[in-house]
């Protein structure tokens, strides 16, 4: 029902940025939270960011707070991840996911529907 397409990863250095989009299909974009996750090679997915269907409020993971920004333009049906000061331990797949409720979640198990991945690498 929702497609999700995410686009901007590749490979920084150290200290560099990259702003992640995500596109998505559909009219009720703004119906759904969404929210940013990554998985590093052997490890679990984790959570990085989320906002709530209007944008008003929006959570981060510790990892990334103060560095990162997530953003949407339901007008675009769009929602993106700012990056900022890339470190190493940032090289993941970032996937986009959409949640079947307007409200903003850190847990991944809520979220309804997801991207295929793009591959974000940083190198030292």
């Amino acid at each position: 029902q929702v497609q999700l397409v995410e686009s901007g990863g590749g490979l920084v250095q150290a200290g560099g940025s990259l702003r992640l989009s995500c596109a998505a299909s559909g009219r009720t974009f703004s119906s759904y939270a969404m929210g940013w996750f990554r998985q590093a090679p052997g490890k679990e997915r984790e959570f990085v960011a989320a906002i709530s269907g209007s944008g008003g409020l929006t959570y981060y993971a510790d990892s990334v707070k103060g560095r990162s920004t997530i953003s949407r333009d339901n007008a675009k049906n769009t929602v993106y991840l700012q990056m900022n000061s890339l470190k190493p331990e940032d090289t993941a797949v970032y996937y986009c996911a959409a949640r079947g409720s307007p409200r903003a979640s850190k847990t991944q198990i809520e979220y309804d529907y997801w991207g295929q991945g793009t591959q974000v690498t940083v190198s030292s």
